[in-house]
């Protein structure tokens, strides 16, 4: 997103989105064709959103709390918290009254209000928002409603016609159409993307509400635009709606999202990697790391397997893989086909729950201990550093990844690719064990290490 930024674009959370008729060509020709069948029978099923949130200004503007301001205007005890309005749109998904919107329209809202057409205003219920997503699901208290009926979106192909509604700027219901420029978008927005990315014009005020197909059935949910101006450039993004009905059924159920999880760290395969594999073409995603005690590698995944494909679909994307897996469900026997020293293995992996403590892991798998041994990186002993160093299958430790040259490590001798094996006179094997051993103290550290197959001791001065 930083790169789009510096190329002076703008990615603005409002949502938008269009494309252009499935029989494109024949009506294109055609100057009595009419978008208005489409457009009548989806327009009652979007409403506008508008959401009241409390600012504490103390906190959206730090003055208040600087000692110099207090000095000069007192300290300003009341008048410090605001109403901040913000508008959207929304797609009403059933006659009793549940809508999806984006999460980024009604986040952190003290009330919701909904309105269609007719002028009439509800309040709205929270029933639920996933912010990694931007899927958020409200209910109001009124029956027979006209909705629109969910769509597959797995179907749509490039260059298929969709219709975008919403209410651009708060002027009222706008439809706008278009084509699907492209599916699969990840453009580092959210935390799980596979956008449906359209020309149709999108501005804000669109975010939430609906992208159609030709046959009027919801295939997106509108939540993004790029732009350099901040208005419509042509190129908007919506959330899948099968990505978007999985979650609006566990905000339904129980009113948060829980996600399934593999444990491994994927990559997308170059060209250049996959001619260096010996695999002809990029296909699949390669895993580069698999964390230990995880569903995956206690169902045999290691490092160094190609996931082609996850119960029958393709897997050549990170974020394909990523968001497929995630939305499994927790218990999922998920069927891989995996690319291993280039022969296809079946491979059956149970999912387990998204762990809350996910951060701390990743940190263990990547690890950087500067906050343990100054200037010193270290990383778990694998196969792939085995056979960088030609060590045998017996040997366990650490592997030294990096040394800062100023550090009291490089000081003393320690060297990229030496093998912690002992910390304290304590053996080491995992992150934990390392962190574990060294302590807090301010004793210096002292490590057994092991290089070009000889032990030695080292102290490192804290």
């Amino acid at each position: 997103m930083n790169k789009l930024i510096k190329a002076g674009f703008l990615l603005v959370l409002i949502c938008v989105a269009s494309t252009i008729p499935v029989d494109a060509t024949a009506q294109l020709v055609n100057p009595s064709f009419s978008y208005a069948d489409v457009a009548e029978l989806v327009m009652p099923g979007v409403v506008n959103i508008s959401s009241d949130k409390k600012i504490d200004m103390r906190q959206a503007h730090p003055m208040f709390d600087d000692p110099m301001f207090r000095r000069f205007f007192g300290d300003p005890d009341e008048g410090t918290e605001r109403v901040e309005k913000s508008l959207g749109s929304g797609v009403v998904i059933s006659s009793d009254g549940y809508i999806l919107t984006s999460t980024h329209v009604i986040e952190g809202a003290t009330k919701v209000r909904v309105s269609f057409s007719d002028e009439v205003e509800y309040e709205a219920e929270i029933i639920g928002q996933d912010k990694k997503t931007d899927v958020a699901l409200i209910k109001i208290d009124r029956e027979g409603l006209e909705f629109i009926e969910l769509g597959d979106s797995s179907v749509l192909r490039i260059g298929d016609q969709v219709m975008a509604v919403g209410n651009p700027f708060g002027i009222g219901q706008t439809i706008t159409v278009g084509i699907v420029s492209a599916l699969g978008r990840s453009i580092g927005l959210i935390d799980y993307e596979e956008f449906i990315q359209t020309d149709a014009s999108i501005n804000p005020g669109n975010s939430g509400g609906a992208l159609v197909d030709m046959d009027g059935k919801l295939v997106g949910i509108n939540t993004a635009m790029l732009s350099r101006s901040g208005g419509s450039q042509g190129v908007g993004f919506a959330i899948p709606v099968n990505m978007a009905s999985k979650i609006m059924g566990m905000l339904k159920a129980d009113g948060k999202v829980t996600r399934a999880w593999l444990g491994v760290v994927p990559q997308k395969i170059s060209s250049a990697l996959a001619d260096a594999l010996g695999m002809g073409k990029p296909r699949g995603v390669l895993l580069s790391s698999v964390t230990e005690d995880t569903p995956a590698s206690k169902a045999g995944l290691k490092e160094g397997d190609i996931i082609l494909s996850a119960d029958g679909k393709k897997m050549n994307e990170v974020s394909t893989l990523r968001n497929y897996i995630s939305l499994c469900g927790v218990g999922h026997k998920a069927k891989l086909i995996i690319l291993r020293d280039n022969k296809e293995k079946n491979i059956t992996v149970k999912l387990g729950e998204f762990p809350d403590n996910l951060a701390e892991l990743e940190v263990e798998e990547e690890e950087k201990t500067s906050d343990k041994i100054e200037g010193v990186t270290v990383k778990v002993l694998n196969d792939s550093y085995r056979q960088q160093l030609n060590l045998e299958d017996d040997v366990k430790g650490l592997v030294v990844v990096e040394v800062d040259q100023s550090s009291n490590a490089a000081h003393e001798g320690l060297r990229k690719g030496d093998i912690i094996t002992e910390v304290n006179q304590t053996v080491v094997t995992s992150l934990k064990s390392f962190k574990k051993a060294i302590g807090d103290n301010k004793k210096p550290i002292l490590l057994r290490m092991l290089r070009n197959g000889r032990n030695s001791f080292m102290a490192i001065p804290r």
